[in-house]
């Protein structure tokens, strides 16, 4: 079978060290860029299941311990309604101290906000390398893309021969790099844009459970919440006798 004169094969057995460096760099990129998009995406809906579970069935227990094991584990929320049940041992076992600098409401509140702090940064693990692929990606196809060209110059003068066939093949294969260069970036952009989308509602929904925590804790009870179908206003099961 014959190899084209204008394609990868060609490319890659006309190519010099920096041109072959440079496709081995994008490969590298698409690599690592895909990984990190699949596994943050499978991340986004394992905590997607967890939320679900914080907004509804972590409230129809009767107890903390319970409700913990509803959210499951390895998912922020469940780190963060086990931050705030350390908090509250922490200050029932140390009242003698802590009742004189921290009420009960500021100690909560330190403690799920750091909780929901470290997941946020956890959210944020991977995000960098899809910015910096998506970034500079096609900068470095276009790197290659000059190389070649100017090779392909190169070879052009010392031959003496400018004709279509010449410079067709040359060119075409050093354009090709550009166009790897942008199908490494663009994945990379679209995929950094929806992870962080998906992030921001992560969050969101994080400081919504931490506040219901905060009220339990503090007050005994999760602040009321309007059924959204009927309008009605609810509460949830789950008291602050079931912290004990």
């Amino acid at each position: 079978m014959e190899v084209s004169p204008y394609g990868l094969e060609s490319l890659w057995a006309q190519g010099d060290f920096v041109t072959k460096g440079v496709a081995v760099l994008l490969v590298a990129m698409s690599i690592a860029s895909w990984y990190v998009i699949v596994t943050k995406a499978l991340q986004l809906l394992r905590f997607r299941r967890a939320s679900d579970a914080a907004g509804h069935a972590f409230w129809d227990t009767t107890s903390l311990p319970e409700g913990v094991a509803t959210l499951g584990n390895d998912n922020p929320f469940a780190e963060v309604a086990k931050a705030g049940v350390t908090a509250m041992s922490h200050h029932t076992a140390h009242k003698g101290h802590l009742h004189d600098q921290l009420s009960v409401s500021d100690w909560v509140t330190l403690s799920l906000r750091q909780a929901i702090d470290e997941a946020s940064g956890k959210l944020q693990t991977g995000m960098a390398v899809l910015a910096s692929v998506g970034s500079t990606a096609p900068f470095v196809g276009l790197f290659g893309t000059v190389w070649g060209i100017y090779h392909a110059l190169v070879s052009i003068g010392t031959a003496g021969q400018a004709s279509i066939d010449k410079v067709a093949g040359p060119v075409g294969e050093a354009l090709i790099m550009t166009a790897l260069g942008l199908a490494v970036a663009i994945p990379a952009t679209f995929g950094y844009n929806a992870l962080v989308r998906g992030n921001k509602t992560t969050i969101a929904k994080l400081n919504k459970f931490g506040f219901d925590l905060h009220a339990l804790f503090v007050t005994g009870a999760r602040a009321a919440t309007e059924d959204a179908e009927t309008g009605a206003t609810k509460s949830a099961k789950l008291t602050a006798v079931g912290r004990a």
